[in-house]
């Protein structure tokens, strides 16, 4: 079934409140979202849309990514890894907090913001999620993340069951992300329990093909995306292979 939409391909923007039957003891996550330059991003959508419009979409996958986590009662705060100015004054402007990136890629980004979110909170889990994830449903994340609580460290795979887009610690536990190409195997031989929830599709649902940025929209984009997608040209299909 299609989640409620305004018009095809968007879904109603999500309630940026806590949801009212979650108790003081939901807030059990600070999740670390890592974005890059928007120059460099998505690279690969390259063969599917036209030039010039890759930045356009890949501050809004994050901007709706951040915005779907801030409404998850089980998160007690978004940390965005980034060096794009632009990326930061968009973020903030959600509220959530930026941190400068040490330039080492991406799971040292990762392990940097797992540090300072970690000593922010020290009772509370850290959390790594993507921030290509546009269709992204709070309602999901909070069953993931409700799957995340009892293992010291949890992930789960994203819908090509090769990578990952979530990884959880527990308090005090080192996050050890490993992402990139087929992170989940990587994260199975760290010792990291694979989490299996029913109906959480729109956290598996990462962006980096022209594909996976069709199924997104079937699944229901975010108000961000939602918003630049008109402007976006799409190439023929063939073009794109």
């Amino acid at each position: 079934m299609f989640p409620a939409t305004d018009h095809p391909g968007r879904r109603r923007a999500a309630d940026p409140r806590p949801a009212a039957h979650a108790d003081a003891g939901a807030h059990a996550w600070r999740l670390v979202v890592p974005v890059k330059p928007l120059s460099i991003a998505k690279s690969r959508l390259a063969g599917t849309i036209g030039p010039g419009h890759r930045p356009e979409l890949a501050l809004a996958f994050a901007l709706d990514t951040v915005r779907a986590a801030l409404a998850c009662a089980r998160v007690h705060g978004v940390l965005v890894v980034t060096d794009d100015v632009r990326v930061g004054t968009a973020i903030r402007a959600l509220g959530a907090e930026v941190v400068a990136d040490v330039g080492a890629g991406l799971n040292a980004a990762l392990a940097h913001g797992a540090r300072v979110a970690g000593a922010a909170a020290p009772r509370t889990g850290v959390a790594a999620l993507s921030a290509d994830l546009p269709a992204l449903r709070t309602e999901e994340l909070d069953r993931v993340l409700a799957a995340a609580t009892g293992p010291r460290r949890a992930f789960l795979a994203d819908a090509a069951g090769v990578g990952t887009t979530l990884l959880a610690a527990a308090a005090g536990v080192p996050l050890a992300p490993g992402f990139g190409g087929p992170s989940r195997a990587r994260h199975l031989a760290s010792g990291a329990v694979e989490l299996a929830p029913h109906d959480v599709e729109s956290v598996r649902r990462d962006v980096d093909t022209g594909e996976d940025l069709r199924a997104a929209i079937v699944l229901g984009v975010g108000a961000a995306t939602a918003a630049v997608l008109p402007s976006v040209p799409f190439l023929p299909r063939a073009a794109a292979s």
